[in-house]
């Protein structure tokens, strides 16, 4: 693993994984209204921004980012790769799936308050292993430290719209992965 591998435009690049996982927010599209019902307030915009960014640059950079193809980095990023795209495919159906005005607690929201966030993130660090690049996975991580920011806004937007409702499932939800607490 390197920090930054040699720079190749190739078919079999990182890029190949990306393009796949637009698929889920090509299925977001479908649903029409999965965009519109994510709370959005200004800071919370403004560091979104950030993380729309360094989204950009990660895509940018998997065009010239060869998998490793053939080694256990390929197969073990693949398998997380994998995990993630599902995570984000199931979090996209389940807020489809939930009536307006209420908040999300059901399907992959059942194991995680983030699970749009979580499964965005695992597919990012399945990218970075499959490729080997610990620049990759540095760039995720950052992500990752942005999106925990955000979070808490978020939450806090929650809290206020849904109180108590929310507050309980604060307590039985893990922020971002777990079994759930029973009641």
């Amino acid at each position: 693993m390197s920090l930054v591998p040699a720079f190749e435009i190739g078919v079999w690049n990182a890029w190949i994984l990306i393009v796949i996982f637009m698929c889920v927010f090509i299925l977001s599209q479908i649903f029409k209204s999965v965009g519109t019902r994510i709370a959005h307030i200004e800071e919370e915009k403004r560091l979104s921004k950030y993380v729309a960014l360094i989204s950009v640059i990660l895509w940018l950079y998997s065009i010239f980012l060869p998998l490793q193809l053939g080694t256990v980095w390929f197969y073990t990023g693949i398998i997380v790769y994998a995990i993630g795209w599902i995570i984000s495919a199931v979090t996209i159906a389940n807020i489809a799936a939930t009536p307006l005005g209420e908040p999300f607690t059901k399907g992959m929201y059942r194991y995680s308050r983030n699970a749009i966030s979580l499964g965005t993130l695992v597919v990012f660090i399945g990218v970075g292993v499959a490729s080997a690049s610990w620049l990759y996975l540095l760039l995720s991580v950052s992500i990752l430290v942005i999106t925990h920011f955000m979070i808490a806004i978020e939450e806090e937007v929650c809290l206020n719209k849904f109180g108590d409702t929310y507050r309980d499932y604060m307590n039985r939800t893990p922020r971002w992965i777990g079994l759930p607490k029973s009641k």
